[in-house]
């Protein structure tokens, strides 16, 4: 069953839910006041014959004589038996039972019933009479009329509540079309992605919750075009930067295989050494790469589960491995403790990242600055400056871009990776980065994360 069928029935169901039980109420309460107006009618008939001072001597028993007048219902006066009072007087006689034989015999009350053989509404009240038997009188009312009444209200009840669900089942079908209609187009939109993977916004109209659905599945086509982006952007720039060290890995193996062919002249030994030397640096710089991208490919991960990180400790374990490789540079440390939520592994690499880079611009004597400290705003700053050269201005905005690379880092290893990565785990834990230049000279990176004192 679709949506829009089960919202039809829905309305329909309900809609005549709704008619049925107003027709009961509006036919039970018409029955019920059609009976009570009978009801009323009999027993003013019964008191006007009670109440009327003419009398006829009949049977041995004084009727009165208004009784004779009552033409257009049924009415009898009865002894305990049953026996009519009135004897060959009246013609049509009422239906007369147990209730009717009791009131006569004072064992009950006056009584009125529906007999159902004759369909007649039956009173009984007594009548006395002075110095005779106790009698009842009998005064009775087809039912004929009333019912036949009732019977064509229920024939418009019927109609009109007939009426109100087909016209009700419309009005769902309506609705449920024009309400469905933007599932329809996401419908439609699901399909065109899965065929097509075309990624275009669908139009919004409305100000409801399905326009805010719709707002929700194009900002969601919206991330999912950037993701593809952005994964065509890292393909295209890791071909450009492996097709460099691929093309001279080539050219040195090729050089190495022909130099063993026979009649080939041969390597000296310090060729041979530099074209080795060379295939070992290609290796690391491909190595080093291959990593940065991995790195870089988790920024479309699903966020890991973040953990309490001690910064400190984080800052510390990058420090000693900058420090095994830094040769001479010396390193000047200030660390106050911070904690936050996040991946204390994706931290130390962009630490570890920071330090490295600033270890590579630095010169051998040199010295690198490492700081830690909080703002008082709720967030840090992690600070590495070098003692190099320093960033051009025209390079600072963009040196944190995927593979991007000044004109004095082109002549040192690297992939132009490093900074990205750095930048992608700062905005992973809702921080941001910054470049600039240090007050003595050589450039000042920065990364400032959110979090508490420690």
């Amino acid at each position: 069953m679709s949506l829009g069928f089960r919202v039809t029935m829905l309305a329909a169901v309900c809609v005549a839910g709704a008619v049925a039980l107003a027709s009961f109420g509006a036919y039970f309460t018409v029955r019920d006041n059609l009976y009570s107006q009978i009801d009323e009618s009999l027993n003013s008939r019964a008191s006007t014959v009670l109440n009327d001072p003419d009398v006829v001597r009949t049977g041995g028993a004084e009727i009165p004589g208004y009784i004779f007048k009552l033409a257009d219902v049924q009415f009898d006066v009865i002894y305990p038996n049953g026996e009519s009072a009135l004897r060959d007087q009246v013609t049509g006689r009422p239906p007369i039972g147990q209730p009717e034989r009791q009131v006569a015999a004072r064992t009950g009350g006056p009584s009125i019933r529906t007999d159902g053989k004759t369909d007649s509404r039956v009173l009984a009240v007594p009548y006395e009479v002075t110095g005779g038997t106790p009698l009842a009188l009998i005064i009775a009312q087809p039912l004929e009329g009333t019912k036949r009444t009732l019977n064509e209200l229920s024939v418009v009840l019927l109609l009109i509540g007939g009426a109100g669900i087909i016209v009700a089942a419309l009005a769902g079908t309506v609705v449920a079309r024009g309400g469905l209609r933007p599932v329809e187009r996401l419908t439609q939109a699901t399909e065109r992605v899965a065929k097509t993977g075309d990624l275009t916004p669908i139009p919004v109209s409305g100000d409801d919750e399905l326009a805010r659905l719709t707002h929700s599945f194009n900002t969601m086509l919206g991330t999912v075009a950037e993701s593809q982006e952005r994964q065509r952007q890292l393909v295209a720039d890791a071909g450009h930067e492996l097709r460099t060290p691929l093309t001279s890995l080539r050219t040195n193996l090729e050089l190495l295989l022909a130099a063993n062919r026979a009649g080939a002249p041969k390597l000296s030994d310090t060729d041979r050494a530099d074209i080795e030397a060379d295939i070992g640096a290609q290796l690391d710089e491909l190595t080093q790469l291959i990593g940065d991208l991995v790195e870089l490919a988790r920024a479309d991960e699903p966020r890991a589960q973040f953990e309490r990180v001690e910064l400190v400790e984080v800052v510390e374990r990058a420090l000693d491995r900058a420090r095994r490789r830094a040769g001479d540079i010396e390193f000047d440390v200030d660390l106050r403790p911070w904690v936050l939520s996040g991946d204390s592994s994706s931290l130390e690499r962009a630490v570890m990242n920071l330090l490295d880079n600033a270890v590579k611009f630095s010169p051998p004597d040199g010295h690198v600055r490492l700081r830690l400290y909080p703002l008082g705003d709720g967030t840090a700053v992690v600070e590495v400056a070098d003692s190099g050269p320093g960033i051009a201005e025209e390079d600072l905005p963009k040196v944190f871009d995927r593979f991007y690379r000044s004109s004095e880092a082109r002549t040192l290893p690297g992939s132009g990776l490093g900074l990205a990565i750095v930048k992608q785990a700062a905005e992973r834990h809702g921080g941001t980065v910054y470049a600039g230049q240090a007050p003595g000279g050589g450039a000042l990176l920065t990364i400032r994360l959110p979090g508490v004192p420690g």
